[in-house]
């Protein structure tokens, strides 16, 4: 996306500070601090570990896939832009499709989780009256500009880093014996048959688990479309997932498996509704802290609004490029005179909150259909950017470009891509294993599980077959930048 074409559209808001903070947040939530402490109850400390650091790495290559197309090429189309260039037209158009639907109803998911962590203190209150507030707050905060949201994200990102920072402090003080009692050493790595619990396939259940608390990471795609200076502010947003996985899952995990050990109730039972049994809370209170339940509350509620705010905001940017291509309603691709895609923004407001509203009836069987067939459009979006990457690169070598012409570049590539690609594929067709391993297959759950993947299959084939679209060479890969 050219400058010029910026200057007429959307605004170059967001700060370097911004984006670092969307990176740094982009995936801290509910993930870490609840679904973590179930991890480690499900495949022991070594096992969450493992799986962990593994699609730790994996988001990683990702990442530097991501970073490498957004620092050239900056636009809020991002994985949708980068498949229709590199890839085919028609997959671009599923890629982008399958994003806005994803977090249109990641939205709403959000606004349930809310509501349930509301309850904490208000457990009598209507739940409605807080989700419609909730859902009014975040497109406020979408509505009034750009930078609306960055500042919103760079506080919500300071209370979690924050917190984890902390938590961590506080855990190793423990450890060592300085604060909440005697030392307590590795004994939790050898209860049972710790550190590797449930073997091969509970392992394999956590990499599900570590690769939804991952999700989010890839929101600097969209925002670099807005931002005043991508070629300096991506690449330093990239270099900090790294240290943002080693420092916020990695070793955050390790030190609640340190203190915690596997086998304790309290983990087997990690829910949203359920702070009391959040290991950061568990922690806490093994520390001394006897106000750490409502402290923690508060801070999983901002994680909760920050991704709901997240989801508002990239979701709109796509849908608005959407109609901008020609691929979705044009009055999708109105611009107010603060460069915000209003009727995009309304338009995922109101999806966001009618699949909320499918939650209260039929005991949430529309709701938890939808939010089956979102739960694999993540994964689906970041094989998109790593099948992007790689046909980029190839082109760009293909036309004689010179890699230095690159502001930013890939690291271990083609090895990247093709790991990330590789082990994203095991986890998309490993989510619902467990289907298999009863007497007879769980039909009903398996089709729950990947309704996402044929929907997007046909939306793909369907357009391709419309448009008579093919796999664009090479050669005729296009930088222009517009």
């Amino acid at each position: 996306m050219s400058k010029q074409h910026n200057e007429q559209g959307l605004r170059r808001s967001l700060k370097t500070r911004h984006l670092t903070m969307i990176a740094l947040g982009g995936s801290i939530g509910t993930g870490l601090f609840l679904a973590s402490g179930g991890a480690i109850a499900q495949a022991g400390p070594g096992g969450a570990l493992l799986a962990y650091a593994a699609v730790g790495i994996m988001v990683y290559f990702l990442m530097t896939s991501l970073g490498e197309l957004a620092t050239y090429m900056p636009d809020s189309g991002s994985f949708s832009t980068y498949a229709s260039r590199f890839v085919d037209p028609a997959f671009g158009f599923a890629l982008g499709w399958n994003f806005w639907f994803n977090w249109a109803i990641t939205i709403a998911s959000e606004l349930v989780a809310a509501t349930l962590i509301i309850k904490y203190w208000f457990p009598d209150s209507n739940s409605f009256i807080w989700s419609f507030l909730f859902l009014s707050i975040i497109f406020l905060l979408n509505f009034i500009s750009v930078k609306g949201y960055g500042e919103s994200e760079y506080w919500f990102a300071i209370i979690k880093i924050s917190t984890v920072i902390i938590f961590l402090v506080t855990g190793v003080l423990m450890i060592f014996g300085i604060i909440g009692g005697e030392r307590i050493g590795f004994e939790n790595f050898h209860i049972g048959d710790a550190p590797f619990h449930g073997g091969f396939f509970a392992i394999l259940g956590v990499f599900m688990v570590a690769g939804y608390s991952f999700q989010g990471t890839e929101l600097v795609g969209v925002a670099a479309g807005e931002s005043e200076n991508p070629s300096e502010s991506v690449p330093r947003a990239i270099r900090q997932v790294f240290w943002r996985i080693l420092l916020f899952y990695v070793l955050a995990i390790f030190v609640i498996a340190m203190i915690i050990p596997y086998t304790h109730p309290s983990l087997l039972s990690s829910e949203v509704n359920n702070i009391n049994a959040s290991p950061f809370t568990l922690v806490f209170e093994k520390a001394g802290f006897a106000f750490a339940a409502s402290v923690m509350n508060a801070v999983i509620l901002s994680s909760v609004l920050s991704a709901g705010n997240s989801g508002m905001y990239a979701s709109t940017r796509v849908l608005w490029v959407l109609a901008k291509e020609g691929k979705a309603p044009k009055f999708l691709g109105k611009l107010n005179k603060r460069g915000v895609p209003v009727n995009a923004l309304i338009m995922t407001s109101i999806i966001g909150m009618m699949a909320f509203l499918a939650s209260f009836f039929g005991d949430g069987i529309v709701y938890t259909w939808l939010l089956s067939a979102s739960g694999m459009c993540g994964f689906i979006a970041w094989l998109g950017i790593a099948v992007s990457h790689y046909r980029f690169r190839r082109a760009f070598n293909k036309q004689g470009h010179d890699l230095k012409e690159l502001p930013y570049r890939a690291r271990f590539f083609p090895f990247g891509p093709i790991f990330a690609f590789v082990l994203c594929m095991f986890v998309v067709l490993g989510q619902n294993y467990q289907a298999f391993l009863g007497e007879a297959i769980d039909w009903q759950g398996l089709l729950m599980t990947y309704i996402g993947l044929p929907l997007f299959l046909i939306i793909w084939f369907g357009y391709k077959f419309k448009h008579r679209t093919k796999v664009i060479p090479l050669e005729e890969c296009k930088f222009d930048h517009k």
